[in-house]
């Protein structure tokens, strides 16, 4: 992929949820606008139908309008919620697949890093224009999207975990939002993690429902030639009744205590205002040691 350039085009959308009343784009037009990039919103980009931004015909036109577009170099996706899965099946990527661009967001976004990586392209899993508390409070997070899409070194020191299985992995790191891997098992943009280092987080659910996707994903062979696993953001998880009886870590562990492979705890990445840019699809090094964890990405690569 093509890192960007001052002067460049970031297409604005809305692919999923509605903006609500308490969201605006301000801040991240702003931001922008700071780096020196233009912008272009989406038709619907405010738009609202029920659930959703518009409906999927024009949530789709949209996002269909800024694949094709030569001049449009980043898609940046306001926000998550659901909706994304609606629309995948009604686009053509025939012309993205020529002129690749970077897709950016996360959660719901899932769905397109998915598509990305069918293709062997890179995207970006990162804070959002509606992201507004990472915008206000993260020079991290802006930081590390600002380098992964302007082609700087990208690379983190992280806090040494307990529950942390030591290693090192090399690969590209793949993933995103737990219940839409899990969601997209057995279609045409189902993940292919044979050497590839796998990067998960999740929100608001309860544990067994977590638990039910890591044995899916586990069933489908995702964790078999897995090179490395970074758990992210488990936030905002639901009270079982009756009590589970495990932790997130324990039953990450469990579920891949047969194979070996280095496990990162406590990522900083997912619905976290701490929320660090990942490139999926980008080679990466990942160490895990007693005192040590590092992430490092490899300098971009030319398509």
């Amino acid at each position: 992929m093509e890192h960007l350039n001052k002067g460049d085009i970031v297409g604005i959308v809305s692919p999923a949820g509605f903006i609500k009343k308490n969201e605006d784009l301000s801040l991240a037009i702003k931001l922008l606008k700071r780096w020196g990039l233009q912008v272009k919103l989406g038709s619907n980009v405010f738009s609202k139908n029920n659930h959703f931004a518009g409906t999927d015909k024009e949530r789709a036109s949209d996002f269909q309008m800024f694949l094709d577009d030569k001049t449009i170099k980043a898609i940046w996706c306001t926000r998550g919620g659901y909706g994304s899965i609606r629309i995948v099946d009604k686009l053509d990527f025939s012309k993205y697949k020529i002129n690749p661009k970077w897709i950016i967001g996360y959660s719901d976004i899932t769905v397109f890093h998915h598509v990305a990586h069918v293709f062997n392209l890179e995207s970006i899993h990162a804070v959002m224009p509606t992201s507004n508390d990472s915008l206000l409070n993260s020079d991290l997070a802006i930081n590390s999207l600002h380098n992964a899409l302007f082609g700087k070194e990208l690379s983190y020191n992280l806090k040494p975990n307990d529950c942390n299985i030591y290693g090192v992995a090399n690969g590209k790191i793949i993933g995103g939002n737990l219940s839409i891997l899990a969601s997209m098992l057995g279609s045409d943009y189902s993940l292919n993690l044979k050497s590839k280092i796998l990067f998960i987080e999740e929100i608001g659910e309860y544990k067994y429902r977590i638990d039910s996707m890591l044995q899916s994903l586990k069933l489908n062979g995702y964790f078999k030639d897995c090179k490395g696993l970074i758990i992210g953001g488990f936030t905002n998880i639901k009270k079982n009744e009756p009590s589970f009886g495990l932790s997130i870590e324990d039953m990450i562990l469990n579920t891949v205590k047969e194979y070996d492979f280095p496990v990162c705890f406590n990522f900083m990445a997912g619905h976290l205002t701490e929320n660090h840019a990942i490139i999926f699809g980008r080679e990466a090094r990942l160490v895990v040691t007693k005192n040590k964890v590092s992430l490092s990405f490899y300098p971009i690569a030319k398509i």
